[in-house]
């Protein structure tokens, strides 16, 4: 036998290997594979959770024992939102909510009640509490939010992966973002924004017969419009917006506004373009406005037009403007900032502005470094516009209000947009900034001459590093009566029955709010804090006016003086209790001035009894 004999018997098939033997190697394989190309991006979420986790450390060591400092009072109205939420899954949920605000109850689309946040959690809140569940969601909504723009950059502008993970934190933690988390959840569950951007390029490229980018880049074989693509971009972007609005309508509203200033300006910038995709992208576009308006025409009209309903915003314009001097300040919630630049914004939660100069003379140098490209374009224009939107209707310079009008005067007053408040138009520019910088440092990465390779990511590092987040500040809260924690709220209230806490819940003051959150909101409360029709002419209203009786309590809560008491006096208390639908009456100790509350209460309704730690009077 030859030697190239032997070698061919040699390498012949020698024994058989069985099929599943195959498929399994095959399989291990393609999940080696697989984890070798996501490994980055499992690395790059693994850290925004964890900057996220960092950011909200203070509320970690006990969530119900724990209070975001600076914002108090909205945190309580979230938690009690989240537990009115959760009742969707016990089949026991309205949006015209019955445990508020009785008898008239409270209208939950006027109200930024995050309803699908509060569905999706609402496992963890029946489970755990709604003190978790906040906790979860300020964390997550950042975490996410990071994640998600990172995702974007990546997949869909083609960014390398540093680059990408630049803009991400910058999106998940710029400081606007950092300081909305002071209890505003509407407004930081902004991940689903790349999800929208998404499947409107994705209607951009089914609508393209060339294939081409506005660059003239090729993204696919020319051909016919993809029209089933078309439709189904559509339709899934009408499902999106339609969540969007169960999640938060005002990040909604203010995405609309971006996009519409971007389309524009980008259709200016590559006109060819916009000419050969208009006619089937205006297809799937209609598509989208189909879906939206079958899955939102009720709960739109309940929230304009149905009982409690209201059509204006509760705040003023001109005093939720952002100071033209804010923009170049860094907030105190940045590890650069300072307690002095509280004084160009209305609170903590609003810090939407305070970028710090480095960065933004960083954006305007790598703005005009990249203009020609028509994206750049879209996100300058955009990012000019909105900014001077949120001066609002005129301008403020370092506190001063000048005569000089803002833009946002040509929107004052139009329905819907008076929703919004001016200085959040800000927060838009988040995401836009955070584009220029992607495509700034991809192109940098991607040049040949290596000194800007480096040059560029350092100094957008040096720009960045001023406005790193500082953790949230937390407190510790009131420990709640064991009136409400050991149930003993059952012997006098049933579920679905009215409980009146003295005094009852404000705007200023929401604590008593807090009762009913325990307890999974199964019992109402009257008056409260929440948006209503209760101001002049059936406008807004932050909360509703007092009855005579919550007013004694009130000004007892206040001064801590027992009244003296007329017989008119208890035959409105009757009245009240009865209006209220009232089960029972409690004043629990902890309370501010809870001796003078119970003595005037026992002078209003009489005798009451001692259940655990609280004074309770049952009347109905």
């Amino acid at each position: 036998m030859t030697r190239s004999a032997t070698a061919a018997q040699d390498t012949g098939p020698g024994p058989d290997v069985p099929d599943e033997y195959l498929r399994r190697g095959s399989r291990r394989s393609r999940i080696a594979a697989a984890a070798r190309r996501y490994a980055p991006d499992v690395a790059v979420s693994l850290f925004f959770v964890a900057v996220s986790a960092w950011l909200t450390y203070h509320l970690w060591p006990s969530p119900s024992g724990r209070l975001l400092a600076l914002n108090p009072e909205d945190q309580t109205l979230y938690e009690w939102f989240l537990a009115s939420d959760a009742r969707l899954l016990l089949g026991d949920f309205s949006l015209l909510s019955d445990r508020l605000n009785a008898p008239d109850g409270v209208n939950l689309m006027t109200n930024t009640t995050v309803i699908a946040l509060g569905f999706l959690m609402a496992p963890v809140t029946l489970a755990f509490g709604a003190p978790v569940t906040f906790a979860l969601l300020v964390a997550g909504n950042l975490a996410a939010s990071a994640i998600a723009f990172y995702l974007m950059f990546v997949r869909l502008v083609g960014a390398h992966r540093f680059a990408a993970a630049v803009g991400g934190a910058f999106c998940g933690f710029a400081p606007g973002m950092v300081s909305q988390s002071n209890s505003h959840l509407h407004m930081t569950a902004i991940w689903l924004i790349p999800v929208m951007v998404w499947l409107l390029a994705r209607l951009m490229q089914s609508a393209d017969p060339t294939g081409s980018t506005p660059d003239g880049r090729i993204h696919g074989p020319a051909g016919p419009a993809d029209r089933r693509r078309t439709v189904t971009s559509g339709a899934w972007l009408g499902v999106v917006v339609a969540v969007q609005v169960f999640v938060g309508e005002e990040v909604l509203f203010l995405t609309a506004v971006t996009l519409i200033v971007m389309a524009a300006a980008f259709a200016a910038a590559a006109p060819r373009y916009v000419r050969r995709i208009l006619p089937t992208f205006m297809v799937g576009m209609a598509v989208a406005v189909a879906v939206g308006v079958v899955l939102l025409a009720y709960p739109l009209w309940f929230q304009f037009a149905g009982p409690q309903g209201v059509s204006d915003g509760v705040f003023d314009p001109d005093y939720f403007s952002a100071d033209l001097a804010s923009w170049p300040a860094v907030s105190e919630l940045s590890i650069a900032g300072s307690a002095s630049a509280a004084e160009l914004t209305t609170g903590p939660a609003e810090y939407n502005t305070f970028l710090g100069w480095p960065l933004l003379i960083v954006t305007a140098g790598c703005a005009g470094w990249l203009i020609r490209r028509p994206m750049v374009v879209a996100c300058t224009v955009g990012t000019v516009l909105m900014a001077g939107l949120s001066l609002g209707p005129r301008i403020v310079v370092d506190g001063t209000r000048t005569d000089v009008p803002g833009p946002y005067a040509l929107l004052n007053g139009l329905p819907v947009v008076d929703g919004a408040l001016p200085m959040r138009f800000a927060l838009a520019v988040i995401p836009l900034i955070a584009a220029i910088l992607v495509l700034a440092v991809d192109r940098a990465l991607r040049l040949g001459w290596r000194p800007g390779r480096v040059l560029v990511p350092t100094v957008l590092t040096a720009a960045l590093l001023p406005v790193v987040p500082a953790p949230l500040p937390g407190m510790d809260r009131e420990p709640l009566p064991q009136f409400i924690t050991a149930g003993h709220w059952r012997d006098c209230v049933s579920t679905g029955g009215v409980l009146v806490p003295v005094p009852p819940a404000t705007p200023k003051e929401p604590w008593p709010m807090a009762w009913a959150t325990a307890a999974n909101v199964a019992f109402g409360m009257p008056e409260g804090f929440f948006i209503g029709p209760y101001a002049p002419g059936g406008e807004a209203s932050m909360g509703t006016f007092k009855q005579p009786t919550s007013k004694i309590w009130a000004e007892v809560a206040r001064t801590g003086e027992v009244p003296e008491i007329t017989d008119d006096e208890r035959a409105r208390a009757r009245r009240d209790l009865a209006r209220w639908g009232a089960n029972c009456v409690v004043v629990a100790d902890g309370t501010v001035h809870a001796d003078p509350l119970r003595r005037t209460t026992e002078e209003l309704i009489g005798p009451g009894e001692r259940i655990a730690d609280a004074w309770v009077w049952r009347v109905g």
